[in-house]
């Protein structure tokens, strides 16, 4: 089930959305970071092309979207979590929370300006689990 919440993070007020998936955090991390693999599971990511394949911090490159590519910063990557700018805004940040062996939470953290993408994470969520059940 997919879930939606209010929250402050390090990085300030967000809107989470978030979705438990019985898999190990790892696999969810490797599916998050690498880059080859986010057209799968985003609605809106039609194409990446970027300097490194896993996300690190100051990983750039740019992502096409519907009618656009757009370039992306990557600004931080610690600890299960990345944040980056797009377009030179602040963007979603992407965590995934250990929750044991066998399960775990994946989070899109969205800044208050970027709060009408909600529904595109929250199927991007849905998206992600599908492929996290299926390849397991």
């Amino acid at each position: 089930m997919t879930r939606l919440r209010r929250t402050r993070t390090a990085a300030g007020r967000r809107l989470e959305g978030s979705q438990i998936v019985d898999v190990p955090a790892d696999a969810a991390w490797d599916l998050f970071v690498d880059t080859t693999r986010w057209p799968e599971w985003s609605p809106i990511v039609s194409g990446v092309d970027a300097s490194d394949r896993y996300v690190r911090e100051g990983t750039t490159g740019r992502i096409r979207i519907p009618g656009a590519w757009v370039p992306f910063t990557v600004t931080d990557c610690r600890d299960r979590r990345w944040e980056w700018r797009v377009t030179g805004l602040p963007g979603s940040g992407h965590r995934v929370d250990d929750l044991g062996p066998e399960r775990c939470r994946i989070v899109f953290e969205l800044p208050t300006h970027a709060v009408g993408c909600a529904p595109i994470c929250l199927e991007g969520l849905e998206r992600m689990a599908s492929i996290l059940v299926e390849e397991r």
